[in-house]
């Protein structure tokens, strides 16, 4: 590196892979000034990771695959600081299956409350890039997101997302009963077809557990329309559906970068 040179090249790639990682661009000065010996400010840290935004918005309108067989929605929560200041945002991933098995993230949406206008203008969206039809909608009761997706895509199936479902389950019960009625409520989504698992549920509220935990019960029911759905399937393909997997080791690295980070400085 030359006396005075601040930019070698590659430099931009370095600090665009470790703001990727979470790093501040604080963390990044300090960083590039023990490996490099290169004093920079953080002014200029920010100006090459602006840069990416013009990437950033051609990556958001790209165009997609006509039919995804399987989309999973799912929001994580964020800090961003906005108006002097830091709210809790929702940022809303879709994670679109294609039929060759791969996976891609379809897009990321930012909204501070979600509804059917909002998620009307996603499934929108989506159609504008190319996307004709979606067979199945994985989702955790987002609200308004049923109406939205079939207003756009009537064909569409919405399955609720068991995993979900079942932690929220757990959240009314004491620590120490949670193992025994996780196995309770395992005989309803491994059931072998919708009338089982209507069995399984009604014998469940009639059970022990039911009776003590009365309001578990009544969430199942309530979501029971779109927890049925996945019953159409052989057992393969319902572990894929029941388990999201996929957006949950998608979410933990995005939460790696987002603890790391504290808060972001705006919605870009």
């Amino acid at each position: 590196i030359a006396k005075y040179q601040r930019r070698f090249p590659g430099f931009d790639e370095k600090v665009i892979s470790m703001y990727a990682r979470g790093m501040s661009n604080r963390e990044i000065v300090g960083h590039l000034h023990d490996l490099y010996g290169v004093d920079v400010s953080p002014d200029l840290i920010s100006a090459v990771t602006d840069a990416v935004l013009d990437e950033v918005a051609a990556w958001q309108t790209r165009p997609l695959e006509p039919v995804y067989p399987l989309v999973f929605f799912d929001a994580l929560r964020v800090k961003i600081r906005d108006e002097g200041f830091v709210r809790n945002k929702a940022v809303h991933i879709a994670l679109g299956v294609r039929a060759d098995g791969t996976k891609e993230i379809l897009g990321l949406w930012l909204e501070q409350s979600e509804g059917a206008k909002f998620w009307l203008k996603v499934m929108n969206e989506m159609k504008n890039r190319g996307v004709e039809d979606v067979l199945l909608a994985v989702l955790d009761g987002l609200k308004g997101f049923p109406e939205a997706i079939v207003a756009v895509f009537p064909q569409t199936t919405v399955q609720t997302c068991i995993v979900h479902l079942l932690r929220h389950s757990l959240d009314f019960t004491s620590y120490k009963d949670r193992k025994a009625v996780a196995a309770a409520l395992k005989e309803i989504y491994r059931a072998t077809d919708a009338d089982a698992a209507e069995k399984a549920l009604t014998a469940f509220e009639e059970g022990e557990w039911g009776r003590k935990y009365a309001a578990i019960g009544q969430s199942w029911r309530r979501a029971w329309g779109e927890v049925v759905p996945f019953f159409a399937f052989p057992e393969e393909v319902r572990k894929i559906i029941y388990t999201t997997n996929a957006i949950e080791a998608l979410n933990s690295k995005l939460r790696r970068a987002v603890r790391a980070r504290g808060h972001f400085p705006s919605d870009d």
